[in-house]
Parts: C-alpha cells; sequence; structure tokens
C-alpha cells in the first residue's frame, strides 16, 4: 500500500506539472524546485523534535542528512530564478503550492514517514526524468544555453564559462542522490555515506 500510494501521488503531481508548464523546463524547475525543498526540512524538524521528546542521541546524522537536502534543493531554486525570472502568478503559485504541499506532507510524514520517503524517492526520479528533458532540448538548441549564474559556478565549482547544460547535470545529478536517499530510509536503511559536507 505504501508504494502504491507513493506511485500515485508521484503521477498525480507529474500531472500537474506536465498539464500547468508542458515543455517550459525553466518554470517548471522553479516550481517543483520550491515544492522539493520541503521534504528535507519537514523530515529534519521531525526528528529533530523526536530526539529531544525521546531525550537520545543518535539521530544527528540523519538530521543533518535532510536538512542539507532541503538546502540543496533551496539553492536550486536560486539557479533558476536567476535563469528564468518568474512573473508574478508564477511566485503565487510558488507560494501557494508549497503552503499546501507542506500541510500534506507533514501529516503523511506523520501518519507514514516510511511512505513520504519512498514517495519523494519517486518524486526525485521523476526530477531526473524532467531534467533530462530539459538538458535534451537545451543541447538540441530549442532553449538558448545561457551561462551558468555565478551562484551556480560557485556553488558547484563549475569553469567560469560554465552553461546552463552544465548545470542542469549537476542538478540531475543531486537529484538522483536525493531519490536513492530516500528509498533507502523507505526501506530502513540509513547506512550509507554522506554526500554533503
Amino acid at each position: 500500500m505504501r508504494d502504491w500510494f507513493a506511485v500515485s501521488m508521484t503521477k498525480f503531481f507529474r500531472f500537474m506539472a506536465d498539464t500547468f508548464f508542458a515543455k517550459r523546463y525553466g518554470h517548471r524547475a522553479i516550481v517543483l524546485e520550491t515544492i522539493a525543498g520541503v521534504p528535507g526540512m519537514v523530515a529534519g524538524m521531525w526528528l529533530h523534535m523526536k530526539s529531544l521528546r525521546k531525550m537520545k542521541t543518535g539521530y544527528g546524522p540523519d538530521i543533518r542528512e535532510m536538512l542539507a537536502e532541503a538546502e540543496n534543493e533551496r539553492m536550486h531554486l536560486m539557479f533558476f530564478i536567476e535563469i528564468v525570472q518568474p512573473n508574478i502568478f508564477e511566485r503565487l503559485l510558488v507560494l501557494s503550492a508549497q503552503l499546501i504541499f507542506m500541510i500534506f506532507y507533514t501529516i503523511l510524514y506523520i501518519v507514514s514517514y516510511k511512505t513520504a520517503h519512498r514517495m519523494i524517492g519517486c518524486f526525485e526520479e521523476e526530477a531526473v526524468k524532467s531534467y533530462t528533458d530539459y538538458l535534451d532540448i537545451v543541447e538540441r538548441g530549442e532553449v538558448e544555453n545561457v551561462p551558468a549564474p555565478s551562484l551556480a559556478i560557485e556553488y558547484y565549482k563549475m569553469k567560469k564559462n560554465a552553461k546552463l547544460s552544465d548545470l542542469i547535470k549537476c542538478v540531475r545529478a543531486d537529484e538522483q542522490h536525493h531519490s536513492e536517499i530516500n528509498h533507502r530510509y523507505a526501506d530502513g536503511d540509513t547506512s550509507y555515506k554522506r554526500k554533503w559536507t
């Protein structure tokens, strides 16, 4: 049931993204990265409170992993905001989507954290597909391969002349990592090496 729910929610949110944004991948990235910053923060906060409530140590690595994931997703948003420059409607959509998803995900995490992690693992798989599609249209010349924002160049330590295509590859690799981590949490396995510093 957990897997069925996670996959069903993923298909629903993918349908919504496809309906609203179609092939406008830059705009899609802004809204999705805003929502993507929620799960790690919710999970990190919940684990933090659990540690305080139980008065036990041992939650530190998990808390840091989840908060680092949230911060990484926040940085993705900052990169694409510089590239796309969202309009007022998209900014309002971001705020409302973030609020609704925050409430939904918090409740889901409290009810079944394994289901919540499975769903995010599936979400991140879809993000990898979306960024692969985005990269494809950039490399075909359908979207201008503009210079990567200086913030992204500094964050990923890319070459000074890095392009949007280079940024997409880095972001896609992050999303793949998030997918693997969340699926491991869903399986109850947290024995992994942290990517983040």
